[in-house]
This record gives C-alpha cells, structure tokens and sequence, in this order.
C-alpha cells in the first residue's frame, strides 16, 4: 500500500502531521459558532406597519392589501401571511430554503417603495429578515422603577427606545430589540366641542391652520463682510401653540386656546407589562440566523450592564434578565461533550478488554483525538456551528472511527504472530485489508450525501451531523492505514501479543458452522432473518413525531380574551387576578417556586413566561399554570406550554387553515371544525386565529351624503371629526429638538354612544349641525383581527395535540374525522389546508423515505463497484432488514421508558444505521472471496472469514456501542435531542451484530457442496 509505505518511511513527518492536525483542530474548535441547534427556519422578511387608532378592516384595506398586491411575485416567495390588527399590520414572506435572501430583501423594499399611497399618519413600514414570532427570541430583559422614583415605569417608553433598543441594536447579530408595555408621548390638542360650536369654529380648518406651523429657510445672504443665513421661525413651541389663530370674529382673533388646551401627554394605554408581578416595560431580543449565541449573549449581557451604570440607574430604572437561552445551550453542550468523553473512556475500555496491551489499546485509542480535530477543522471550513446535532455526531463517531484501526491493527498483530517482520507485518497487515475499509468507508460516507442535499428541514438539520460523521469516518480510514502501521512498527517493537480470547473465536466458529451446516438450516436462518424482520418492523413501526419539544426551563403560555377587552379592564379584571395568583409561588410560600415571571396584555390577547428555581419541577409547574393560575376567567381562555428548543418551527402547531369567499360561512364552519377537534382529540389545545364569531363591538357611523354637501363638507372632513372625537385626528409633526411627536387633534372624553352623537358642529355654512343630523348609527361586531394566507381571508385553527400524542397520528385524525365535519360546513368554493409542523412533517417524512430508498440504491452499486459482483453486493444489503428491525425494537424499548418518540431526529438513525451495519458484512464478504480466491473451498472460506474477522467485527461492535451508550442512557439537558437517534443505532448494530454472524454465513455457503475449492468469485487484495 503506497500510503502506507510512505508513512513507514518517514515516521517523524506522520508525526508532525499529527501535531499539526491537533493544533488546528483545536483552533477551528476556538472559531466555532455555538448554538442550541442548527438553525431550521426557512428564509423569512416580515413587514410591520403601524396605524393609530385603525380597526383590522382600515389596515387591511389600506396598507395590507396595497402591499400584498405589490409583493404577490416576489422571486422566491413560497407564502405569504398576512394580520391586520388594531392600529398594525404586518405581512411574513416565507421563501424557498435555497432563496437568496439578500436579493430578495432588496426586492421587496423596492417593492415596498411602489405602493402608491398610504394614509397620513401611517407609519414607514419596517422591513426585517427573520419572522417577528416570540419563540425566535434568544433573550427578555425587564425594566422597572427603582425604590423611591414615584414616576410610572409606562412614561420610559421613548426613553427606551432611543437609549436603550438603539444600543443594544448595534450589537452584532443582534437582529431587533423590541421594548413593550410603555407610552410615548404626543402632543395632544383636547377641544371642547360645545365651545368650538358655540363660537363657530370649524374644526376641520384647525389642521389647515396648524400645517403652516414650521421654520422656513430663505437662504443666504451677504451683509457687509459676513454671510447670514435667512430663517423664518414659523414654528409653534407647544407653549405657545394656544396662540395659533383660528379665525376672526368682529374683528377680534380667535386663538386655539379659547376651543382646546395643549399638552404634551402620554398616548393612550393599548397594553399592560408587568414583570414578577410588578410593572415593567418588557423587551425581547432576537438574534440574527447562525450567529454564535453564547458570544453574542455575552456581548449583549456586557452592554446592558453598561447602559445600567451609565443611563438607567441615573434615570431611576433598573433592568433584569428574565429568560436566557444560553443557560440550556450550555447545559447541553456540556452533557453531550460529557457523554462523548465517557464514550471515548468506554471505548478505550472495551479495547484493552481485547488487545490487554496499553500499546496497543493507545495506537487504536489515538484515531479519536485525531479524527475529532479533523472534525472541527471540516466544520470550520464548511461554515458549521457547534450545536448539539454536531456534537452528538462526534459522539457517534467516538465509537465509529475505531473500526478501521481495530480492523487494521488486528492484521497487523496477525502478520506478527504468523512470525513476520515489524516493517513487513505493518505494510502487509494494512494493505490485505485496504479494499475492505474502503469500502465500508465509502458505503459510510456515501449514505450521508442524499442527506446533505437535502433542502428541507431535514437537510438543514442533519447536514452537520453528515457533515461531522463523514469527516470523521474520512480522517478514520487515513489514520488506520498511514499512522496506525507506523505507530505499530515504532511502538509494538518486539511485543509477545498473545490473543488471550482465541479459544472464544474458535468455539464461536465452530458453532456458527454447525448452525449452517445443512440447506435446510441454511435456507430456514435465510427466510428467518429477511422475511420475519421486516414482517415485524412493520407491524412495531411507531407513529412518526416532528421535532422533539426539549426540556428547557422555559414556559410560555398565551391568553386569548373576550373580544372588545380594553387594557384598563384587562389590567383590572386579568393581570392583576393572575399576579395575585403567582405572587405566591414568586415569594416561596407555594411549591413549585417561581424564579421569574412575565405578563403582558396587547390588544387580543395575553402571553406569559414563567421560569421556575427547580427545573425539575417544570412539570408540575405547567399543570399549576394551566389549571389553577389561567383559569376560572369568563370567556377567556389560556394555555401554557414547554417553550420548544427549535424556536417557532419546533412548536407541535397544526395549522388547520379555512379558507372561502363567504367570510361569515367561514366562520361558521370554523365553529364545526372547533367541535370536531376537541371531539377528535381530547385534550388538545385548540386555538382559532382570528375569533370564531365577529364579536369586537363596533359603533358604525352610517354618512347621510346628501345632509353633509348642504353643509358644505365632504365624507372626508367627517371621517376626519369621527377621528377627533375618538381617539384622535393626526394633524402632523412637532420636533421638540430631540425628537418628532405626533401632534392629536381630539375632543373631550364622552361616555355613552347618545352623548357622541349629540356632539355639535360648527360647518362651512355657519350653522351647528349635530353629529346625529350628518350620520345615522348602528351597533354591530366587527373582527378583532383579519388573517390573510396568499391574499385570501383565512381563519386558522391552530391545534396542539396532548402531550404524548405523536404528530402523525394526530394529523390522520385530523383528517379523517375532523375535515369531513369542516367540508360539510364550508361552501363550495372553500379551502382546508395544513401548514405549521403538518406541513413540515409530510414534507420531511418524504424527503428521509427518498432519502433511505437513495441510499440503499448508493450502497448497493459502490459495494457492488467494490466487490466487482452484483451478487455479493445482495448478500450484504440483505442484512439491513435485521438492523432496521433491531433500531425499531431498540427505539420501543426506549419509548416505554421514557416516552422516546420517532421524530424527525430519530428517523435520520436508519439512515445512518445503513451504512454501519454493512460494513461487518462487507469485512465477511470480502475475506470469504479472498480465501475462496486463494484456494480454498467454499466451506473453509466461510470458516476462515469467521475465524480471522469474529474479533475485529465484535471489537469494532462493542466500541461503537459503548461508545454511544451514555447518549442512550444518561438524562440531562438536551439529551431528549439524539436519544431516540442512539436508540435506533445501539439496537441496530447489536441485533444485526448478532444475526449476521448467521445470515451471511447461511448465504455465502448457498450451494458450497457444488462449488470446487479455488473457482468461487474474488475480488483482488
């Protein structure tokens, strides 16, 4: 073997190279991005716009609508959602995996900029990558009023934008900090309507009068020797607004201060924060895709400690930390690199169990550091992160990566006890065995490529544990046949290497012989382990799962509310209710304690987040929180869940979309489908996005047209006064000289519908109109909330199954006894979709079956390459039934045990399983034809390929294994992330280990009484 040639000539360079390949595995481990998982979101860009004041049917009508219809052909764009809510909308692009984002971020803000026209007062849209969902927060910060500031933390809103979001913006990787539960300012013109009447100003003209309020710049000029620069100071100071004239009457102004009062006030309340049962201003911090979390936290905990010395303690404030994602991100990095060590220790073991020579155990035992570093230099190169996928990967490969070696130096010692040189036993012991590691080399590497390519989830999530295993195994199989044969001639020296297992291998031998030793028991171990095997994998083949849930010390729950619930009765009658309930808990007087606790109300609804001081004691926190802290609310209803590890796409959501032209049969049959699923699935969580019923009361005011023109107005001038006697008309801007505030034009409070539309108007004609005479008024319900899916209304039931209940099975019933209900109910022209995890399960499920179905066909045409036999190459994939069936038995025996389920990270184990469990047959295969090649009959071939190869294929078995083990069996963080993986491959390997020492030898010796020695198939050595 050249290779091994090279490295027995110049022992110091292999070396060197050693060294070297340690100092800059190590450095490129020093580089890594460390995150919880790799990130699996597909490329999103969400819109957010704002609008003061305007219900869901204005936002959708004049901002949402006007966007979709500019965004409809996005290069890319696979979906595109939409929600029109009070005073916001906002609009998520979902695009294809391989999208470039960048380009398209670019065309949609020139998109953007091609929307004709928007009211007003509407805010600039914003424009982001990423979804703007709560579960892609990596971090929440609470800001509060320190002991002795009197001042209501709701007043520190602007101050925390421009302070406190701003820098911590700037932060690298940091995508948006968004601070809630606060007031901004406004100038504020209150006018007494009955005054302005009285007087007869027309209050349609205030905002005329008002926008000629501003300095103008004329210019430069020269006088004498200086330039001065010409400005006219037309601009109000908001002390001196009251004076702006409004109109003459017998030759005497009338100032704004005769009809209104200005001030400079907060806006009005639309939500409630409270942290720890306190008032708060709450703040959610989003990181940018694939950025290394634990530095960016750490950058991000350093500003904030700077802004708390340097802005908020002087301002009276004070700011916590009340989630943080790197506490579990540490947590299981650290037991998954537990685990690998004690893998690593394991495996180490189980060699000197066989080899009891340390030489021997450390020349085997070295290939793991090496191939390790190898590892971090690949995911350095490919632009990887450090996650808990790639490091359970080299978990996995701790074990894997002894195969070649212990194949190798296995030989090795043979040559050795058959009484050859050192030097001649290290090139001859490497070079029998060269075409059989290849090609269990490449059958391993080669089943990860369908994978890689994936472009779903599935590719983006188990890339790098290819990415980490193939590196390895690659690294493995260099090793064995470079720097193991070196190491042998150098360390081994004159070693007496005595098998002190021998007498196993020949008892071992002679029992399998004896086992096959007829057709008839041949053919009966044949039929037994391919047909019965895959019999039972079909009939023990669980149900499949998405993502697993995690086990983060980390609830969040939401609260949907009556419609037509403001922010002073939800302050009264639900935030207040529910701190009064965790105040207990907070405090330590009730179990489980609460180390931390969020609440906040916005417009519809509520959400919460709640950390407990025992993290194993979340459990029994969720079933206090759901049935004692969230319920016993009329007409409410909340749920609190585990907060998934895989942010938004890890939550078990199915969507369940509704969609018709009819929007109240749509909603009709949203009530149906309701029934059915709480029918269909007890104890699943159901929530309807927007309300089932159009239940936001609604004060319609109906224009009488013809009334309006004989007073000399237009719809327009009245929309504009309905504003103002609501929650205000927006006149325009006011710079302070540090920032622009909105300037309100609005009326006195009034309490009862028949008191606003007794409100007199003063019109262009001089008369007094009431607002009854210009409108006719109608009670009605409107929606709290419009949800758009690709430009079409849709009502979504988002489901989450019970705890337990795996995804498949839940979407089967779905559709099976829920969407027939809902079908009968919706009209002709109406849609049910599935998006959410629904979507993204179907979609994985087919992409791993092509994926499996892909790699058995790779397998089968390089071992065939390999072996130069289409026939062999059978006899080695027909192993993969029993390790298939030893995965499905090892992942229910977990199952019962812990709840184990098969999930999207449990399924990409077959794959791996596949190309593990050939490589014992092709090390049996491939001696067997060489022996045959070399003389012997078929029968003492067979003999011979058991004999030499039993203990490198059960050393090879028991390293993998162990080295795996406390993947299986130790609990900790993050361990409910490869569990079911190890699962699978541990049963896998040990079934087929001990199975295929009975099938391939009942295979190869198929019609041996026919077959003279010396004439079977051979491939070279």
């Amino acid at each position: 073997m050249p290779l091994t040639r090279i490295g027995l000539s110049n022992p110091v360079a292999v070396a060197v190279g050693c060294i070297l390949l340690v100092i800059f595995g190590l450095l490129s481990l020093a580089r890594l991005p460390v995150q919880m998982t790799p990130n699996i979101e597909r490329p999103s860009i969400s819109i957010t716009t704002g609008w003061r004041a305007a219900a869901p049917e204005e936002i959708e009508s004049e901002i949402i609508e006007p966007q979709e219809d500019q965004l409809r052909d996005v290069p890319g764009l696979q979906r595109m959602t939409a929600t029109a809510s009070q005073g916001r909308g906002s609009i998520n692009l979902e695009f294809d995996v391989d999208a470039d984002l960048n380009r398209a971020l670019i065309e949609v803000i020139n998109r953007l900029n091609q929307v004709s026209r928007y009211p007003a007062d509407v805010t600039e849209p914003t424009v982001r990558v990423g979804s703007d969902q709560f579960g892609d927060t990596m971090a929440w910060f609470a800001i509060q009023t320190v002991e002795g500031n009197t001042r209501p933390i709701i007043e520190y809103q602007d101050f925390i934008d421009e302070v406190v979001r701003e820098r911590l913006e700037r932060i690298p990787g940091i995508s948006s900090a968004t601070p809630r539960g606060g007031r901004p300012f406004e100038i504020r013109i209150t006018f007494d309507p009955y005054r302005a009447a009285a007087i007869g100003v027309d209050l349609t003209r205030i905002g005329s009068r008002l926008g000629q309020n501003a300095d103008v710049s004329g210019g430069f000029q020269e006088v004498g020797r200086r330039q001065y620069t010409l400005r006219f100071a037309g601009q109000y100071e908001v002390s001196d607004l009251e004076n702006l004239v409004l109109d003459w009457r017998e030759g005497r102004p009338v100032y704004l201060r005769d009809v209104a009062s200005v001030e400079r006030l907060m806006q009005d309340s639309t939500s409630v924060m409270s942290q720890n049962a306190s008032p708060s201003i709450a703040m959610n911090v989003i990181g940018e895709p694939g950025i290394n979390v634990l530095e960016v936290m750490d950058a991000l905990k350093a500003e904030v400690e700077s802004l708390r010395v340097s802005h908020l303690e002087p301002a009276g404030l004070t700011i916590s930390q009340a989630s943080d994602d790197t506490i579990y991100i540490k947590q299981s990095v650290w037991m998954v690199a537990t685990n690998m060590i004690l893998g690593m220790l394991l495996a180490v073991a189980v060699l000197w169990f066989f080899f009891r020579k340390f030489r021997a155990t450390l020349m085997v035992a070295l290939a793991i550091p090496l191939c390790l570093c190898f590892a971090f230099l690949v995911l350095d190169g490919t632009g990887r992160t450090l996650n808990v996928i790639s490091l359970a990967g080299l978990a996995f490969a701790t074990g894997m990566v002894l195969d070649a070696a212990i194949v190798v130096l296995e030989n090795i010692v043979r040559q050795r006890e058959q009484g050859r040189a050192a030097m001649e036993s290290a090139d001859r012991g490497a070079s029998q065995v060269w075409g059989a590691l290849l090609a269990s080399t490449a059958t391993t590497v080669a089943i990860f490529l369908p994978v890689i390519f994936l472009q779903d989830e599935a590719g983006q999530l188990f890339a790098d544990l290819a990415v980490v295993i193939s590196a390895a195994i690659v690294c493995s199989l260099l090793v064995a046949i470079i720097v193991l044969p070196t190491a042998s001639y150098r360390l081994l020296g004159d070693a007496e290497l005595v098998d002190r297992h021998a007498s196993w291998w020949r008892w071992s031998t002679d029992r399998v012989m004896a086992l096959t030793d007829t057709p008839r028991r041949r053919w009966g171990w044949i039929a037994g382990l391919t047909v019965v095997p895959v019999l039972v994998g079909i009939l023990l083949l669980p149900p499949a799962d998405y993502l697993p849930e995690g086990n983060q010390n980390s609830v969040f729950g939401f609260i949907q509310t009556p419609s037509g619930m403001g922010p002073e009765t939800a302050q009264a009658e639900l935030v207040n209710v529910v701190n009064d309930r965790l105040r207990p808990f907070l405090e330590g007087e009730r179990e489980p304690a609460i180390q931390n606790s969020f609440l906040g109300f916005f417009g519809s609804g509520a959400f919460m987040g709640i950390r407990a001081v025992n993290e194993d004691e979340v459990d029994e926190l969720l079933e206090v929180v759901n049935n004692e802290i969230l319920s016993g609310f009329p007409d409410t209803f909340g749920r609190a869940n585990r907060r998934p590890i895989f942010g938004g796409r890890g939550s078990r959501n199915i969507e369940v979309n509704l969609q018709a032209g009819d929007f109240t049969e749509l909603l009709a049959a949203g009530q149906v489908g309701f029934g059915a699923i709480q029918q269909a699935l007890p104890g699943s969580t159901v929530r309807p996005q927007p309300g089932l019923e159009l239940a936001e009361p609604e004060l319609r005011l109906v224009p009488d047209d013809r009334r309006i023109a004989e007073l000399g107005w237009t719809r327009s001038d009245v929309a504009t006064l309905i504003r103002a006697l609501g929650n205000g008309a927006y006149l325009g801007d006011y710079f302070d000289g540090d920032r622009r505030l909105d300037v309100i034009l609005r009326g006195e409070d009034w309490l009862t519908p028949e008191e606003l539309m007794a409100m007199p108007l003063s019109t262009p004609s001089g008369r007094v109109a009431t607002l009854g005479e210009l409108t006719r008024l109608e009670r009605t319900a409107g929606p709290n909330q419009i949800r758009r899916v690709d430009r079409r209304r849709t009502l979504s039931l988002q489901v989450t199954p019970p705890s337990g209940m795996p995804m498949e099975v839940a979407l089967e019933t779905l559709a099976t006894e829920v969407e027939p209900a809902i079908r009968q109910a919706l009209p002709p022209d109406g849609v049910i979709t599935y998006t959410g995890t629904a979507e993204a399960l179907n979609e994985t499920l087919g992409n791993l079956a092509g994926s499996f179905v892909l790699a058995v066909v790779i397998l089968y045409l390089l071992i065939s390459a390999l072996f130069r036999s289409f026939k062999d190459s059978v006899l080695v994939l027909l192993t993969l039934p029993m390790a298939t069936v030893g995965g499905i038995l090892g992942l229910r025996t977990v199952g019962l045990i812990s709840g184990q389920a098969m999930d999207m990270l449990t399924m990409i184990g077959f794959v791996i399983l596949l190309g593990l469990v050939v490589n014992n047959a092709i090390l049996l295969v491939y001696r067997a034809r060489d022996g045959e090649r070399e003389g012997l009959s078929r029968r003492d071939a067979v003999e011979s390929a058991i004999r030499l190869r039993l203990r490198p294929i059960l050393m090879s078995t028991f390293t993998s294994l162990f080295g795996m083990l406390p993947l299986l069996i130790l609990p900790g963080a993050g361990t409910e992330l490869y569990r079911g993986l190890a699962a699978v491959i541990v049963g896998g390997m040990a079934l087929s280990t001990l199975f295929t020492l009975l099938l391939l030898p009942s295979l190869l010796r198929m019609n041996e009484e026919r077959v003279p020695a010396g004439t079977g198939e051979a491939v070279p050595a």
